[in-house]
C-alpha cells in the first residue's frame, strides 16, 4: 500500500520556516568569517601566513576568555560591564602577590589563584545585589566597574609594580606545537562553558531563565542560584583574563583591561546570542570574536586608521543588534 505524505499546514511551514531561518542566523557569523578570511588573504599577501595566523589567536585568546563569561551572562537576560575593572583589580592583585618589584610578596601560583579569586569575588557580588537586591544589572555592574578600577588604582600606589617571576614571564610568548599558550588557555575556557550550557541541568537552567524567566520560576527552577552563578563564572572569566592580560604586559597596570568591553560585548551580539536572552551561547560567541579579531587584523594589514577599524566595527555591531533584535523586539521592552 503507498502512502502519499501530506503536504504540511500552513502551521507547519511556519515552523519549518523559521526552523530554517535560526538555522541560517546561527551560520551567518561562521560563513561571514570564512568570507571576510578570505577576503583579506586576496587582498593583502600577510594575511594567510602561519606567523599572522598565530598572532590572530594570540590577539583572540583574551577577548574570547571575557566574551564567554559575558555570554553565560547575556543568556539569562542580564549583561555584565564590570570587565574592565574587574580585570584591572585582579591583575593587581596578582602581580602584588607574585615576585615582584614593589613588594616582597611571593606566592607563585597562589597569586595567581588569588587574582582569579578576586575577579570571582567582584561576580559574586554582581549577582547577589542584582537577585537578591533587585538592581537592575545594567546599573550593578557599572558601579562594579567603577569599583574595581578605584580598587586597582589604590593597589598601584605611585610606583608600577613589575612582575618578575621568570615562569609567568614565559607564559607570555610561550606555545605548544606551534599555538599560543594563551589560545589554548582560551580554547579550555570555551570547551568548559558548551559542556555546561549543552549536557547539564544548569546550562538548560541557563536557557530557560533567559528564554522566559517568569515560567522558569513557575516551573521550580532555581533562577535566583543560577543568576548568582553565571555572575559568578562572568568574574572569574574576567579575573583570568586581567591575570593573563598582565603577564602579557609584565607589569601591573590600571588600564590593562582598557577597550575590552567594547570588544567582548560586540562579539556576543555578532556571534548570534540576544540581548534579550534564551538564545545563542559560548560557542557562538567564538565566531563573533574571530570576527572583529580578524577585521581588526586584516585592516591593520591594508594601513587603516585605527577610527576607521573603529568605526567599521562599530557599524558591523550597530547592524548585527538591529538583525538580531527586530525578531524578539517584544521581549526587549524592559532590562532585565
Amino acid at each position: 500500500m503507498t502512502t502519499v505524505q501530506k503536504p504540511p499546514t500552513g502551521a507547519g511551514r511556519s515552523a519549518l520556516s523559521g526552523m530554517r531561518g535560526r538555522a541560517l542566523a546561527d551560520a551567518g557569523p561562521a560563513l561571514a568569517l570564512v568570507v571576510l578570511c578570505l577576503v583579506f588573504a586576496v587582498a593583502t599577501p600577510g594575511f594567510a601566513t602561519p606567523e599572522n595566523l598565530r598572532a590572530i589567536l594570540d590577539q583572540a585568546a583574551i577577548p574570547l576568555i571575557l566574551a564567554t563569561g559575558i555570554s553565560l551572562v547575556v543568556l539569562t537576560g542580564g549583561i555584565d560591564l564590570s570587565v574592565e575593572g574587574v580585570m584591572a583589580a585582579s591583575g593587581l592583585t596578582f602581580v602584588l602577590l607574585a615576585r615582584n618589584s614593589v613588594t616582597a610578596a611571593d606566592l607563585g601560583w597562589g597569586a595567581l589563584l588569588v587574582g582569579v579569586g578576586c575577579g570571582a569575588l567582584f561576580g559574586l557580588a554582581n549577582g547577589v545585589l542584582h537577585v537578591v537586591g533587585r538592581v537592575p544589572s545594567f546599573i550593578v555592574t557599572l558601579g562594579t566597574w567603577f569599583v574595581g578600577l578605584g580598587t586597582a588604582t589604590v593597589l598601584f600606589g605611585s610606583v608600577t609594580p613589575e612582575l618578575l617571576d621568570e615562569n609567568f614571564r614565559g607564559w607570555a610568548g610561550a606555545t605548544v606545537a606551534g599555538i599560543p599558550l594563551f589560545a589554548l588557555v582560551a580554547v579550555l575556557v570555551v570547551v568548559l562553558a558548551v559542556v555546561t550550557c549543552r549536557s547539564t541541568r544548569f546550562g538548560r537552567t541557563v536557557l530557560a531563565v533567559g528564554g522566559d524567566e517568569r515560567i522558569a520560576r513557575l516551573a521550580g527552577l532555581p533562577t535566583g542560584r543560577v543568576k548568582i552563578a553565571v555572575f559568578t563564572l562572568a568574574g572569574i572569566a574576567s579575573g583570568l583574563a586581567g591575570v593573563l592580560a598582565t603577564i602579557r604586559l609584565g607589569a601591573g597596570d590600571v588600564a590593562v583591561g582598557s577597550g575590552t568591553l567594547f570588544l567582548t560585548l560586540s562579539a556576543v551580539v555578532l556571534g548570534g546570542t540576544l540581548l534579550a536572552g534564551g538564545r545563542g551561547g559560548p560557542l557562538h560567541t567564538v565566531a563573533g570574536v574571530f570576527l572583529l579579531v580578524v577585521l581588526g587584523n586584516g585592516l591593520l594589514l591594508l594601513g587603516a586608521e585605527p577610527w576607521v577599524q573603529q568605526a567599521v566595527q562599530a557599524l558591523i555591531l550597530v547592524a548585527a543588534v538591529v538583525a538580531g533584535a527586530t525578531p524578539v523586539r517584544h521581549r526587549m521592552r524592559v532590562i532585565k
